[in-house]
């Protein structure tokens, strides 16, 4: 990431542009130049949208220029079926912003489910995948009139390097060129930066995405550069970086501790990027980059990728009505 503003943010710790965008306006109190952002609330479910729109915005905030929505709910970490429901319904709307498909159901979609399926917070994408309406063999097996509102939805989970020895980059290049689809949707585990985000919070952005970028691993890039197509990408945050959430527990005891401890008085006096390197240099030499996960994160994954499934589902097939987008999952 670049910019002399990024402080913590020189670092791969978060995933979201909120995130970034937020943490850059309150440090400097103003607007960002090549940047917009908008927030809203829609019964209980808080929606923030950042535009990326120029070279100067890019450099700001390390994000590529284009559309950031996220949608936040607190209460999906509850599994609360209501909540489940109204995220989706919203999901479906904004997804059919992004996407900007006809309603003749003629333009073709390959949804890639990014990801590692044998390990829990990284198996977001192939979850997904397994739920989803796949359609595009039936334009050669079932008569047009059967067909209805169907799109044709291909999808793949390419898995990950260490497995195949493949950039999943190359891969989907090679799928891309040989089915020619008009869109494609990448769906991934993001790292956030709060630990109030993890299963509450979801990402969509019409930039594309980068696999493995939360983990400091920027392996080639999904978007219409290297795949020659429109590229949505969604995200839900599974992990937080351990060195961020040692940095916010000083944050808040030397707060409390303000007047009586030396030690947490001196060190709440360093800037961010002086704290990260500290707590780092005494993390990394240990345990290395870790990154850390809530024990219910099956819950998490389970519930996520139903409604993101779900979502889909209703989006692509003008036959799957979005208030019943969770009984085809």
């Amino acid at each position: 990431m670049g910019g002399a503003e990024a402080d913590w943010l020189d670092g791969p710790y978060t995933d979201l542009a909120i995130e970034t965008t937020a943490a850059l306006r309150g440090r400097s109190g103003t607007e960002i130049p090549g940047v917009r952002m908008q927030e809203e609330d829609e019964g209980g479910v808080r929606l923030s949208r950042v535009e990326v729109f120029s070279a100067e915005g890019q450099q700001a905030t390390g994000k590529l220029p284009g559309r950031y929505i996220t949608l936040d709910a607190p209460e999906l970490r509850r599994r609360n079926l209501d909540v489940q429901e109204q995220v989706g319904k919203i999901l479906v709307r904004e997804l059919a912003g992004l996407a900007g498909l006809r309603d003749d159901t003629s333009q073709s979609v390959l949804v890639v489910g990014l990801g590692n399926a044998s390990a829990t917070p990284d198996a977001l994408g192939p979850r997904v995948v397994r739920k989803l309406l796949v359609t595009r063999h039936l334009k050669d097996y079932v008569p047009e009139e059967l067909q209805g509102g169907l799109r044709p939805v291909a999808a793949v989970a390419p898995g990950v390097l260490g497995a195949t020895g493949i950039e999943t980059g190359e891969i989907i290049q090679g799928i891309v060129e040989h089915i020619q689809p008009d869109l494609v949707i990448a769906i991934d585990a993001l790292a956030a930066r709060s630990l109030e985000r993890i299963g509450t919070s979801i990402q969509l952005a019409d930039s594309g995405i980068h696999p493995g970028s939360g983990l400091g691993a920027r392996r080639i890039g999904l978007n219409r550069a290297t795949l020659g197509v429109p590229v949505l990408a969604v995200g839900v945050p599974t992990v937080v970086h351990a060195s961020t959430i040692v940095m916010d527990t000083i944050a808040m005891i030397g707060a409390s501790l303000q007047g009586k401890n030396p030690f947490f008085e001196v060190i709440t006096t360093y800037d961010p990027q002086q704290r990260r390197k500290l707590i780092e240099g005494v993390l990394d030499p240990r345990v290395g980059p870790l990154v850390v996960t809530p024990k219910e994160v099956d819950e998490l994954i389970e519930d996520m990728s139903r409604v993101i499934a779900g979502a889909l589902n209703a989006t692509l097939h003008t036959s799957v009505e979005s208030r019943d987008f969770l009984r085809y999952v």
